[in-house]
């Protein structure tokens, strides 16, 4: 992903109260991502390692957790739909998985929850 391009998508993201921020390239690779800070702790790391597809790594204190496979179809998408899909993706489970654009009736796409303000997070890490 160019630099500008995951600008526009993380201030869109941080505008849908997604905490995104803008992952600059490392060695060897010119692909900027998109790093996602979950709430509880973890991260995930989206299209920065230079393939076509949209993916991501959930990261633990700089150990892989888990992943949302390659989401098919991905390669030709536009902002929004980079946006829909990196804030509906299903970050729980050991490999996520990004829900589905066209829900059938027995696969509902819900909706993101709402983001965990500083303080709840404040007050989870401090309890006694």
């Amino acid at each position: 992903m160019e630099e500008k391009r995951a600008r526009r998508v993380v201030e869109t993201l941080r505008g849908r109260n997604v905490f995104a921020h803008v992952k600059l390239p490392h060695a060897g690779i010119t692909q900027y991502g998109i790093r996602v800070v979950l709430p509880d702790g973890r991260e995930a790391i989206w299209d920065n390692d230079g393939t076509a597809g949209l993916e991501a790594q959930v990261m633990r204190d700089g150990v892989l957790v888990g992943f949302v496979s390659s989401i098919p179809g991905s390669e030709n998408f536009g902002d929004e739909q980079i946006i829909d899909a990196i804030a509906a993706a299903d970050y729980d489970r050991p490999i996520g998985r990004s829900r589905p654009t066209t829900p059938s009736r027995a696969d509902r796409v819900v909706a993101a929850p709402p983001p965990v303000g500083l303080g709840d997070r404040l007050r989870r890490t401090f309890r006694g």
